[in-house]
C-alpha cells in the first residue's frame, strides 16, 4: 500500500529548498509530542479505549501472537499502559539515546470527566521519569475539552473562563514552577491545540490574568498566532486532503506549500515551533469512530527526514516531532514491529548533521533501552537486580553507555542462570 504514494517523494525532497547547514545559527531543543492516554492489562484491570476504540479486542491475537489493537502499527514492546514505570523508563531512555531533549504532552486538564484526570496522573508519572533522565517537558492544552464538558452538563457555558483560570492556577502550582519545565524568555511554555473553544485573544488574556504577569506562559497556538500568543506550531495538514481531487492523499506539493507558508508568516513572530512527522495513517475510520482524515505515506522514512531537516535548519525556536506514540493516527516514531528503530535513527543522524556534530549515539545504542525494559520484566521484584538496573539507567542518561552495556550483559547472564533448571539447585548463587 505504501508504494503507490512513493511517487511524490522526489518532488517533495526537491521542492522544500532547505537552508544549508551553514545558514543555521546554532543548536535548538528537539521535543517529541507524547500521548499519555494508554490503559492496558496486566498493569491495569482493563484495556483502555485508545487500544480498543470499542472495536478491537486486544485479548485476541493474530498468527504472529500480536494483540488486535486500534493501530496499523504495533509497539515493539507490545501495547502498554502509560502509567507503567517500566514503560516510562523505556521511553525516556529511548528519547535520551535518540537525541531528543524533552517531551510535550497532550493535556486535557484535571477534571474528573472522561479520562482527563487519569491522563493527568499519567502525565505526572511521565514527568517523574523525564526529570530522572534530565529531559525538559511542556504541555499542550486541549481546550476542546470545554465544549465537551458543556455538552455533558459538567460545566456551564457561563463558567468557562473561571474554569480555565482554575486550570491555569493548577498548572502554575504543579507544573510551571518545576525546574525542568520548558521556559522561553523566563516564561513557562504552553501550547494549545487550536484554539478550539477559546478563540479570541481577549478570552486568553482573561484566562492568563489569574496569574502574576511574570508567571504567565509563553503561549503557542496551532498554525496561526493569536494576539495573546508568542507564536504558533505547525502540524500535519491533513485537512488539505479534503480538497476535491486529492483522493484523500496529502501530496508533496501540498505539504511543501503548507510548510513554506507557515515559515513565512512565522518569521514575523517572536518565536515559533517547527514540527516534523513520519507519516499520517489513522485507524479511526476502520474503527467506526470518525470519517477518513486522509493519508500521508511514510516514503521509506523520507517524509521524516525532509520535515525534520527543515525544522532543524529553519528559524524556529524549537523542533517538535509529531508524535512519539499516537498509534491512532499513525504518527509514531516510537519503535514498532513495522519500522523497528529506524525513525529514532533518523533523528540521531540529523541531530548529528545539523545540531550537534559530536553526538555519539547510533541506532545500535537504542537497543540498550529495550534490554533494560526486558530485564525489568524478567527480574520482577528482585531487589538486587533492580538496583543494578537502576545503576544501568543512571549510566545511560549520563552518557556512560559502555558501562551500561557491560552491566546489562552481566545482569542478563544472571537471569539466564536463575531461569535455567540447574540454577534452582542449591542456594541460587546467581544473586
Amino acid at each position: 500500500m505504501r508504494s503507490r504514494y512513493f511517487s511524490w517523494l522526489t518532488l517533495l525532497a526537491a521542492s522544500l529548498l532547505l537552508p544549508t547547514p551553514s545558514a543555521f545559527a546554532g543548536p535548538k531543543p528537539v521535543f517529541v509530542y507524547y500521548m499519555p492516554w494508554y490503559v492496558a492489562k496486566p498493569f491495569s484491570s482493563e484495556w483502555g479505549w485508545h487500544w480498543t476504540m470499542n472495536h478491537y479486542d486486544p485479548e485476541a491475537t493474530n498468527a504472529f501472537g500480536e494483540r488486535k489493537i486500534a493501530s496499523w502499527y504495533y509497539p515493539l514492546i507490545g501495547p502498554y499502559d502509560s502509567a507503567d514505570p517500566i514503560v516510562l523508563e523505556y521511553h525516556v531512555l529511548l528519547m535520551k539515546l535518540a537525541g531528543i531533549d524533552g517531551v510535550i504532552v497532550d493535556w486535557y486538564g484535571t477534571d474528573n470527566f472522561y479520562d482527563y484526570a487519569i491522563n493527568n496522573e499519567r502525565t505526572k508519572a511521565l514527568f517523574d521519569y523525564t526529570r530522572r533522565a534530565h529531559l525538559k517537558f511542556a504541555l499542550c492544552y486541549e481546550d476542546q475539552t470545554i465544549q465537551q464538558e458543556i455538552n455533558s452538563g459538567f460545566i456551564s457555558a457561563t463558567a468557562t473562563i473561571a474554569h480555565a483560570q482554575q486550570t491555569l492556577l493548577y498548572l502554575q502550582t504543579n507544573y510551571f514552577t518545576d525546574p525542568s519545565f520548558l521556559q522561553w524568555s523566563n516564561c513557562p511554555v504552553l501550547l494549545n491545540f487550536g484554539p478550539q473553544y477559546f478563540k479570541s485573544a481577549s478570552q486568553w488574556q482573561a484566562i492568563f490574568s489569574t496569574l502574576p504577569t511574570a508567571s504567565r506562559p509563553a503561549f503557542f497556538t496551532e498554525d496561526d498566532r493569536i494576539d495573546s500568543a508568542v507564536g504558533a506550531f505547525d502540524w500535519p495538514p491533513m485537512w488539505l486532503t479534503q480538497a476535491p481531487g486529492t483522493g484523500g492523499v496529502l501530496s508533496g506539493t501540498a505539504l511543501e506549500q503548507y510548510l513554506s507558508k507557515f515559515d513565512q508568516k512565522a518569521a514575523a513572530w517572536p518565536a515559533f515551533i517547527s514540527s516534523a512527522f513520519p507519516r499520517f495513517h489513522d485507524i479511526y475510520k476502520q474503527a467506526g469512530v470518525r470519517d477518513y482524515w486522509g493519508y500521508l505515506g511514510d516514503s521509506s522514512g523520507e517524509v521524516l527526514r525532509t520535515t525534520l531537516s527543515r525544522a532543524m535548519t529553519n528559524a524556529s525556536t524549537y523542533v517538535q516531532i509529531v508524535t512519539w506514540n499516537d498509534f491512532g493516527e499513525g504518527t509514531v516514531v516510537e519503535p514498532t514491529k513495522e519500522y523497528g528503530y529506524r525513525d529514532l535513527g533518523i533523528i540521531q543522524d540529523l541531530r548529528r548533521q545539523y545540531l550537534e556534530p559530536a553526538f555519539a549515539y547510533h541506532t545500535n545504542h537504542l537497543m540498550l533501552a529495550t534490554r533494560v525494559h526486558n530485564l525489568r520484566r524478567q527480574c520482577g521484584t528482585n531487589s538486587a537486580l533492580s538496583a543494578e538496573l537502576n545503576q544501568a539507567f543512571t549510566n545511560i542518561v549520563n552518557g556512560n553507555v559502555k558501562a551500561a552495556a557491560l552491566q546489562l550483559t552481566e545482569i542478563e547472564s544472571k537471569t539466564v542462570r536463575r531461569d535455567s533448571p540447574k540454577s534452582n539447585r542449591g542456594k541460587g548463587n546467581w544473586q
